[in-house]
């Protein structure tokens, strides 16, 4: 049984839960983030770890040098630094990245994965790969959702603004 079908209509009542985009999306984000705990367990990561850990892969696959200034991770990721700090020094205590200041510019730190964040990547792309193939929904549905979850953020405006 579907979550709409599951919760009653509200006779169009704007605040039927049913009819909350915001619940909609706090429920799909949970669901999601459980969905992944396999694979976070197996790599021994959390969740924030993860996403650090794509924007690193993503530089290295682009044939960039691999290190992110610390201010443009925040940035693509949307946390401050209060929250990114104390992550990315469990990763490197972790081994998964170095911090570095930039040697043409001491106030930037500089991320950079390890071998063994660079390990992780392939067991991640495989464990993604075969949840999309597995899971009844195809890649269209998901690109088209994605591609709208991004145009509803343009216009709330990004977390934290």
């Amino acid at each position: 049984m579907s979550r709409e079908s599951a919760l009653p209509c509200g006779d169009g009542d704007p605040l039927a839960l049913n009819r909350q985009l915001c619940f909609a999306l706090y429920a799909a984000s949970r669901a999601m983030t459980r969905a992944y705990q396999p694979m976070l367990r197996e790599l021994d990561i959390t969740y924030p770890q993860y996403l650090v850990l794509l924007v690193l892969w993503e530089a290295e696959q682009s044939g960039a040098a691999g290190d992110v200034g610390v201010g443009a991770l925040g940035r693509q990721l949307m946390l401050d630094s209060g929250t990114l700090t104390p992550l990315l020094k469990r990763m490197e205590g972790s081994g998964l990245l170095t911090r570095r200041r930039d040697s043409r510019d001491e106030r930037i730190t500089l991320v950079a994965l390890t071998e063994a964040g660079r390990r992780l990547r392939p067991r991640a792309r495989d464990w993604v790969e075969s949840q999309l193939d597995g899971s009844g929904v195809s890649r269209a549905d998901v690109e088209q959702l994605r591609a709208g979850l991004w145009r509803l953020l343009e216009e709330i405006g990004p977390v934290g603004q």
